[in-house]
């Protein structure tokens, strides 16, 4: 679950932690097993998958008097040339938006179109993500601990919001619960404010309909249902507000993705999500993305990714992709991890980041990583943006275009080689896009492409190498729909 403080998440300690929150997740129906594979994928234009490898940004925009993050253009384009980057969670508030009821912020969205401007201008696609932990900043105005809503929209009826060690425990604060309990109409007490909300999506979508940069709306980060939790909540008030929200932004916006996640309490952590499928009233397909989070159970409760702590993430990890997979399925739905990370300086961080990397190549979906900021999670070590250690893990190959369905992306950084499966479509056109890296790639990369049964180097390609992007295009000469073909690039 996102943080509030730029030290983000410190360990449960105690066995009676993990069950207070546990118990918050309870009601949900355990996931049956399904077999490994992709349900779909974000497309482009071309008809090509869309491979998302990024970081949130960030934290920063949280703390920030203006609602927006540390970065400059300069340090975008210092982004894209230490890690090859193509895709950005931007955090925005509903308080920024939504300043007064009904009055939207103009110059605000104009500050975070510049911003979408900048990784637009660098071909990356940004995903816009509404944000919000704790509810809100008065939720707890004198300790500065939540974000998101604004002060009219927060009614706690003057129940009390202690200090906690452990800042989730903070959603279970009798101020914190009512001010959810409001807004998710629960009590009866304020129907106005999910339509005040999904007003303000529709406001936003005004501003970026047709921007070729935004590929997606996430509706609200790490959903909390105050004393209703579990199915009861994904199922009935969180799946009303996709609805609602999802609705406005079509008014004026038929063609970016809608990114939804479950609750954040034990979906965060492996649990199954109870989330149900949810339509889109645009024209053709819908466009459904799942953003589910990963946090596994152990790493919150302490464990580094060493000994028998690895083993028990990495058992926290299969959980998680199990029930995502499945739960992709009832929505048909394409996967973006929308967050993960940890923070760098801890034992065997940097093997967990790149097990999370394997995970989401194996289930052929993108990822953002929890954040870009310089505060010991991030890739940066101090605040000249030298790169810190997560910096080498994230730099690695990795398709961004692909030209048909992905069956299957393995990485070996030994060999070094990416090897891509995927089988061809009907109506996908352009070439197959990988970004190597110079550690591993110097002078780029050499493709050989197989079909199906047949014999390395007996499909006909053409590639095109960028060496300011560091992008290999790999064409097919004559791809045959139905076919499975698999790509491998090696160092040149």
């Amino acid at each position: 679950m996102t943080p509030t403080t730029r030290t983000r998440r410190p360990a449960l300690r105690t066995a009676a932690v993990a069950a207070a929150l546990v118990l918050a997740a309870a009601g949900v129906a355990a996931a049956t097993r399904t077999e490994p594979g992709p349900v779909r994928y974000i497309t482009d234009d071309r008809g090509r998958a869309l491979l998302l490898h990024g970081f949130n940004t960030s934290g920063s925009a949280k703390d920030d008097p203006d609602s927006l993050p540390w970065i400059t253009e300069e340090d975008v384009q210092h982004e894209y040339d230490t890690m090859g980057t193509n895709f950005v969670r931007l955090l925005i508030q509903w308080s920024a938006v939504e300043p007064e009821p009904g009055a939207y912020d103009g110059a605000y969205l104009d500050a975070v179109a510049e911003r979408v401007d900048w990784y637009g201008e660098r071909g990356y696609h940004v995903l816009i993500d509404m944000h919000q932990d704790l509810y809100g900043a008065a939720v707890s105005p004198e300790r500065h601990s939540g974000n998101g809503a604004p002060d009219w929209a927060t009614h706690t009826d003057g129940l009390p919001v202690a200090e906690q060690d452990m800042w989730e425990l903070v959603y279970l604060e009798p101020g914190t619960m009512r001010a959810f309990d409001h807004f998710w109409n629960t009590t009866g007490d304020h129907p106005e404010l999910m339509e005040r909300y999904a007003d303000a999506w529709g406001a936003v979508a005004e501003r970026f309909a047709g921007h070729p940069a935004v590929i997606g709306y996430d509706l609200m980060n790490e959903p909390f249902g105050g004393s209703l939790q579990g199915a009861a909540f994904e199922s009935g008030p969180l799946a009303e507000l996709y609805r609602r929200s999802t609705e406005r932004i079509r008014r004026t916006d038929a063609d970016t993705w809608i990114f939804v996640e479950g609750q954040a309490v034990g979906v965060n952590w492996g649990a199954p999500s109870a989330l149900p499928r949810l339509d889109d009233p645009r024209p053709g397909e819908p466009r459904i993305v799942y953003a589910p989070h990963a946090y596994p159970l152990p790493m919150d409760l302490g464990r580094a990714y060493t000994g028998s702590g690895r083993d028990q993430v990495d058992a926290a990890i299969a959980l998680w992709e199990q029930n995502v997979r499945v739960t992709a399925e009832r929505l048909g739905a394409p996967v973006v991890l929308g967050e993960f990370g940890l923070d760098m300086s801890g034992e065997g961080a940097g093997e967990y980041v790149e097990r999370m990397l394997d995970v989401t190549d194996g289930m052929a979906s993108g990822r953002a990583y929890w954040s870009n900021d310089h505060d010991g999670w991030g890739p940066w070590a101090d605040e000249d943006l030298t790169p810190g250690p997560l910096a080498a893990v994230m730099d690695r190959a990795y398709p961004r275009a692909v030209a048909g369905e992905p069956v299957g992306i393995a990485y070996d950084p030994e060999g070094p080689e990416l090897t891509v499966r995927f089988t061809a479509e009907e109506g996908v056109s352009g070439p197959t896009e990988v970004y190597l890296p110079e550690d591993g790639f110097p002078g780029g990369g050499e493709a050989a492409v197989t079909a199906e049964g047949g014999a390395e180097g007996a499909v006909d390609t053409a590639e095109e190498w960028d060496g300011e992007r560091r992008v290999l295009s790999v064409g097919l000469a004559s791809p045959e729909t139905g076919t499975e073909y698999t790509l491998s690039v090696r160092p040149a």
